[in-house]
């Protein structure tokens, strides 16, 4: 048996083995990353020979560090990861690589076509009809986008949304509430099939699914960290909040979207969010600010520089082929906009 993890931020964990009986045999592990001394690969590949097929990536690290000569340095990746590179393995999880990824960049969409699109392309990739594919999203009107599981009256100021022209809306994944307004965001979304994430911890998934995005921002000279569980941040504050949806079907899927903050009034969004004093921090703004811009403040670049530098990262490094929302794909959100997601028993289905 195969299996890989790349660690977030860090390096390649690879492990070949046979599974007899039940238990781990003929274990070899290998990677980019560093290790000294030698010995310590080997006690590594020792430590999981014989181990039961059944055991959890925490506990496959911690016989390996039962296992590690006293002096040992571990650099790019750690005992645990390489437990979930053997669970991954056990799962039969696929590689970003295993797939044709597509590339959707169209028009702006009113805020409810947007969270209908989600739930009509993840479940499109559950099924197998479309292929894995990421999603940029355009914004036709400024918005507020809530979470599947938030209070409405607890995240929004109703007279500040309708001063403001704000559209309200839910989403189907859950996490925080979001401020956006036409051009000063970058919203995306992944589509992908449930093995690409498999044998990985839940909270592991989502610095794994925005690693490319670290990555484009290093191209741009951000130094960028994935703060667990959700968010992107630098020493100039929070860049980006993650949510996720796992849907089961004839198939399963993980929807992994993201919004980052390229230029947003942060003055406006007070007025429509009922932020209180942590948020704002964790925003990485004072009250006397204007805006929260930490993308077009630390790279000094068009917001449009920042998307082809992120398309061109993840290009680079798991393929890429231009495609576009087909028309059944396209009807079917639009009737959900309607009936679902632009609909008062959905977005106060929580008042």
């Amino acid at each position: 048996m195969h299996g890989e993890y790349k660690v977030p931020g860090g390096k390649l964990v690879v492990v070949d083995f046979d599974a007899v009986d039940g238990a781990l045999r003929n274990v070899r592990v290998a990677g980019d990353f560093f290790l000294e001394p030698d010995e310590a690969l080997e006690a590594i590949d020792r430590a999981l020979e014989g181990a039961p097929t059944d055991t959890d990536a925490r506990a496959l690290g911690r016989r390996i560090e039962a296992a590690l000569p006293e002096e040992t340095m571990m650099v790019g990746f750690s005992a645990e990861a390489v437990g979930v590179a053997v669970r991954r393995a056990l799962s039969r999880a696929t590689t970003w690589r295993d797939y044709e990824w597509r590339l959707i960049q169209d028009g702006p969409h009113p805020p409810e076509v947007h969270m209908a699109l989600d739930e009509v392309l993840i479940r499109e990739v559950a099924e197998g009809r479309r292929p894995p594919t990421l999603r940029f999203w355009e914004w036709d009107r400024p918005s507020v986008v809530i979470g599947s599981f938030q209070s409405l009256r607890n995240e929004v100021d109703p007279d500040g949304a309708r001063r403001h022209d704000v559209t309200v809306v839910r989403r189907i994944s859950g996490g925080g509430a979001m401020f956006q307004e036409p051009g000063n965001s970058i919203t995306y979304s992944l589509y992908a099939p449930a093995a690409l994430v498999q044998g990985m911890p839940f909270a592991d998934s989502y610095a794994f699914l925005d690693d490319w995005v670290l990555g484009a921002l290093a191209e741009v000279g951000v130094e960028a960290w994935y703060q667990p569980l959700n968010d992107i941040t630098s020493k100039g504050g929070k860049i980006a909040g993650a949510a996720q949806k796992r849907v089961s079907s004839h198939g399963s899927a993980v929807l992994h979207h993201t919004m980052m903050a390229y230029d947003i009034d942060a003055e406006k969004m007070t007025e429509v969010l009922r932020i209180g004093r942590e948020k704002m921090s964790d925003k990485g703004t004072k009250s006397a600010q204007k805006r929260v811009d930490p993308l077009r403040r630390q790279t000094g670049l068009p917001r449009e520089k920042v998307m082809d530098a992120m398309t061109g990262v993840f290009r680079a490094r798991h393929g890429l082929v231009d495609d576009e929302i087909t028309a059944g794909e396209l009807s079917l959100a639009q009737e959900l906009a309607v009936t679902k997601f632009g609909s008062r028993d959905w977005t106060a289905r929580i008042p």
